[in-house]
C-alpha cells in the first residue's frame, strides 16, 4: 500500500473512530403503532394515567374544518382510541395541568377535562394565526407558540399577551422551573429574564419542532423533516435519529423521564414510535 493511500485510510478510520466515541447517547426502538392514527402532530405522555395523547390534524395543517381529534394510546403502542376526542381543527401542541389537556388549535387553545374526555373550554388567542406548541409551568401559567405570526404567548387566568415576537420560525416551547425554551429556525433557546434569547445550540435543519428536557441540563430536540437530537446544556448534540431518507417525519416529541422513553408521532405516517433513550 502506497504511503499516501495508507495515510489517507488511516485518516479515515481515527475520523469514524472519533465521531463513534464522541455519540454518548442513542435510541432504540421499543415499538411503533399501527397506522391509525390521522397525522399525529404531537403526542404527550399522561404519568398520572400511564397513557399517551396524540394530536391527529386529520385535514389541512391550519384550517379551521373541524376534523382534527385527540387520540389514546397504550404505553405498549396499542392504540385505544384513534378519536377519543373530536371537535378540533388542526390540533398540534398539547399540556397537562391540574387534570386539564390543553390543545393549541391554529387560533384557539382547547381545554379538555381528562376524567370526562370532552372539550369543556375554549382560549381564543387575538391574532393567532398558527398556535402550534404548548407548555405549561407549575403555577399553571400556559406558553403556546404561533408559527404564522412569529410569537410566544403567555396566558394567564384565560387572558393572553404576547411575551417574545419578531422570531423567524418559532415551534416547540418548555417551561422547565422558572425558565422557559424555544426552538426556533434550527436552533435551541433560553428566553432570559430580560428579554433576550440566549442560543444554546444550533445547526438542526428540516424545521425545529418539539422539545423535551432530560432532567441534567440536557434537551432532547425534535425536527419535523425527520430528525430527533440530544443536545447538552453546553451545546453538544448527538443525532439520534435520522428518518429523512425514509421520508418518515419526526414531530412534536413526547417522553417519559423516568422509563427514559421517547415518543415520535410520524405525520403523514399515521403512527407513533417509541425508543428508548440509551
Amino acid at each position: 500500500m502506497k504511503p499516501s493511500l495508507l495515510c489517507a485510510v488511516l485518516f479515515s478510520f481515527i475520523l469514524l473512530y472519533g465521531t463513534a466515541q464522541s455519540q454518548e447517547h442513542k435510541l432504540v426502538k421499543i415499538w411503533e403503532t399501527d397506522a391509525l392514527l390521522k397525522v399525529p402532530e404531537s403526542v404527550r405522555y399522561n404519568a398520572a394515567k400511564k397513557i399517551l395523547y396524540t394530536a391527529n390534524i386529520d385535514g389541512q395543517p391550519w384550517e379551521k374544518d373541524g376534523k382534527g381529534s385527540i387520540g389514546k394510546v397504550g404505553l405498549d403502542g396499542k392504540i385505544i382510541a384513534s378519536e377519543w376526542v373530536t371537535g378540533l381543527n388542526a390540533p398540534k401542541g398539547m399540556g397537562i395541568h391540574a387534570g386539564k389537556l390543553y390543545v393549541a388549535d391554529v387560533d384557539e387553545v382547547a381545554v379538555i377535562d381528562i376524567a370526562k374526555g370532552k372539550i369543556v373550554q375554549k382560549i381564543a388567542v387575538d391574532g393567532a394565526k398558527g398556535l402550534n406548541d404548548i407548555s405549561i409551568d407549575a403555577k399553571g401559567a400556559i406558553y403556546v407558540s404561533d408559527s404564522q405570526t412569529k410569537k410566544i404567548h403567555r396566558i394567564v387566568k384565560g387572558k393572553a399577551t404576547v411575551v417574545i415576537d419578531n422570531l423567524q420560525g418559532p415551534n416547540g416551547v418548555l417551561a422547565v422551573g422558572s425558565d422557559l425554551y424555544l426552538t426556533n429556525s434550527g436552533g435551541l433557546y433560553k428566553h432570559e429574564k430580560t428579554g433576550a434569547l440566549t442560543l444554546i445550540a444550533d445547526g438542526m435543519e428540516g424545521g425545529t419542532d418539539g422539545i423535551e428536557a432530560v432532567g441534567n441540563g440536557d434537551f432532547i430536540v425534535s425536527c419535523w423533516a425527520g430528525s430527533v437530537w440530544y443536545v447538552y446544556a453546553n451545546g453538544k448534540k448527538d443525532h439520534l435519529l435520522d428518518t429523512r431518507e425514509q421520508k418518515i417525519n419526526s414531530a412534536d416529541i413526547g417522553y417519559d423521564p423516568v422509563s427514559k422513553t421517547v415518543y415520535v408521532p410520524t405525520f403523514f405516517k399515521n403512527s407513533v414510535a417509541a425508543y428508548s433513550l440509551q
